[in-house]
């Protein structure tokens, strides 16, 4: 298997050895006061060429080996991750000219860049002329040449005999779409061999974010990663006049990251414009989805009554222009708070739901709430015990058990929130690799 083309600690420290052999011999040949300035001189300009390929080989780069089809580079965080602690290769198409390191810096510079992402420690005022003086470069609320084709390439795309279509929405850079998020799509696939996904991107929706999904492309699976046009997106709806708010900087986006709460919104608005299925990016998908319709899954349970007092939005289906969608929207738009975690996302399909039962109104929305073992069978605080070996007889027991439980016929798709569970290696016999082995594609590419 080719592998890609980096310099090794080992061949780099000789090549600088045999260069600063060649430094010193030369310095030896001659010791005048000149020829020794010179040598010095040299010595610097190739230990500086050297270095700065080093650096350039570990600026943060995510990419697939086409080749191979391994993901590389995965362990990052959906959002900005140190520089020192990214550990990541070039790969090199064969077919164009190797990038000058000036262009691969300033490339990676572009991705790493994140203007969604207020400063810290900031008051309201300072935020809000923070944002004020961001706000042109905030691609994402505007219509450009490319999101000016979404309506018409989302409409061709559904136009595949899709057996059914599935939504994410992906707001960070390309390079930090991972192992984990392609666990997803390829659990959805395993279980969903005719489904069509639509990642809903501006940085997927590039020759990077192709070179990320092609694995699952080549095996002839419909994946479409599109850059969304926001104002069509809200257009008749209730978060419409909001998002005009937010363009005028008069709205406060908090100190959350606004690309949290424009992808709360973003899955709202594409389930009632087209319908289907949204999925949050970690999760491993179990089973086919084809008998859920206008569903949301229970995340927590009261614990004397036993009725759910916390929904989630992380799996939702429902269909066209489903009125509880307005609901949600319109409850975005009029109680939107961006320092609240969850406010505009799991609290708030919570709320508007909680509502229409105690008013009675539920049952005309057509609503089914699915228990925890749907899609959250375990919680943030016990997800990592499905990573662990089993070192026992006892422990391997557990697994068996687990795996039973998750496989049975009400669990859906398992949860993983990435928060707490992103850092955790799957060791081997753990539940998450039998999950894996079982219910993956090409996992054994990764």
């Amino acid at each position: 298997m080719p592998s890609p083309k980096e310099s090794s600690p080992n061949s780099t420290l000789m090549t600088v050895k045999r260069m600063s052999h060649k430094v010193l011999d030369h310095s030896q040949l001659s010791r005048s006061a000149k020829s020794s300035l010179l040598s010095t001189i040299s010595f610097a300009a190739i230990f500086f060429i050297i270095y700065a390929d080093i650096f350039v080989s570990n600026l943060p780069m995510h990419t697939i080996d086409l080749r191979s089809h391994e993901v590389l580079d995965h362990n990052h965080d959906q959002t900005q991750v140190p520089q020192e602690q990214i550990e990541s290769t070039f790969i090199t198409d064969q077919s164009t000219p190797q990038l000058s390191i000036q262009a691969k810096i300033e490339e990676l510079e572009d991705e790493i860049r994140d203007p969604l992402v207020p400063p810290e420690n900031a008051t309201r005022e300072e935020r809000l002329v923070w944002f004020r003086r961001k706000l042109p470069e905030l691609e994402i609320l505007k219509s450009n040449n490319l999101s000016q084709q979404f309506h018409g390439r989302v409409l061709e795309f559904l136009n595949n005999g899709c057996s059914l279509q599935f939504y994410m929405v992906w707001l960070s850079p390309a390079k930090s779409f991972g192992e984990r998020e392609f666990l997803t799509m390829d659990t959805l696939f395993k279980s969903h061999p005719q489904g069509c996904l639509m990642i809903i991107s501006n940085s997927m929706d590039s020759a990077r974010g192709y070179r990320i999904l092609k694995p699952l492309l080549d095996r002839g699976f419909k994946i479409l990663a599109i850059a969304p046009d926001f104002p069509f997106l809200v257009k008749n709806t209730p978060a419409e006049s909001w998002l005009e708010e937010l363009k005028s900087g008069r709205t406060d986006p908090g100190y959350i990251p606004l690309s949290q709460n424009l992808s709360n919104l973003i899955r709202l608005a594409m389930l009632y414009k087209y319908g289907g299925i949204y999925l949050d990016t970690d999760l491993i998908i179990l089973k086919d989805f084809s008998g859920l319709r206008n569903a949301i899954g229970a995340e927590s349970l009261d614990s004397e009554s036993k009725i759910w007092n916390r929904l989630n939005n992380a799996v939702m289906i429902f269909d066209i222009n489903h009125p509880i969608l307005l609901d949600f929207l319109e409850e975005f738009a009029t109680t939107f708070n961006g320092n609240k975690w969850g406010h505009n996302g799991p609290y708030l399909v919570s709320r508007v739901i909680a509502r229409l039962e105690r008013s009675g109104r539920s049952l005309d929305y057509n609503l089914t709430i699915l228990p925890l073992k749907a899609f959250y069978p375990l919680d943030w605080i016990r997800i990592h015990r499905i990573f662990r070996k089993p070192e026992r007889e006892l422990e391997s027991r557990a697994v068996e058990i687990t795996l039973n439980e998750l496989n049975a016929r009400e669990t859906y798709a398992v949860h993983l929130w990435n928060k707490r569970s992103r850092q955790l290696a799957i060791e081997e016999g753990s539940v998450m690799a039998r999950l894996i082995s079982e219910h993956c594609v090409i996992c054994q590419d990764l």
